[in-house]
């Protein structure tokens, strides 16, 4: 076999074997990340949600416009993950998901863009530092994104 060909067989075995790392790396990488219970992380992700928003409502009150960045990117960051936390079947007695997340799937998925899109917007005015438009978001972002996935899609606390 002459030399040219025993290179490109061993660049191309080289590749095929990086891929592979890097496949198997992802992929432990990612499981990582979930627990194995997905109802818990979703709720994980939820409180962290909420206190985000507690926080920036906080910082608003205290006149911190510009510190409320921070909370919305995180919030942002946080809505894109929220479809992957509701695969079919993750219903049951820990869980206040109601039945209508995946009856309703396209407008679950539209309410998580939402809540991202909003997210961004008070990203985007509280970098601004300007009270007015931040004000006039942090004053929709309760019921035009938390209450409007909570609403139709999450059982009422219990009391």
């Amino acid at each position: 076999m002459n030399r040219s060909i025993r290179w490109k067989i061993a660049v191309t075995v080289g590749c095929l074997a990086a891929m592979i790392v890097v496949g198997l790396a992802a992929a432990q990488s990612s499981s990582k990340m979930m627990s194995g219970d997905v109802v818990a992380d979703r709720q994980r992700l939820m409180k962290l949600m909420g206190a985000s928003w507690a926080d920036a409502q906080a910082k608003f009150r205290s006149g911190n416009v510009e510190a409320i960045a921070v909370n919305a990117e995180t919030m942002a960051v946080l809505s894109m993950h929220i479809p992957a936390l509701f695969p079919q079947g993750s219903s049951g007695e820990k869980s206040s998901a109601k039945p209508e997340i995946w009856q309703r799937w396209a407008d679950f998925e539209a309410a998580a863009k939402n809540t991202q899109g909003l997210a961004e917007r008070l990203r985007d005015a509280a970098k601004t530092k300007d009270a007015a438009a931040t004000e006039a978001i942090v004053k929709d972002f309760g019921p035009k994104a938390c209450g409007a996935c909570h609403t139709p899609f999450r059982v009422p606390p219990r009391s």
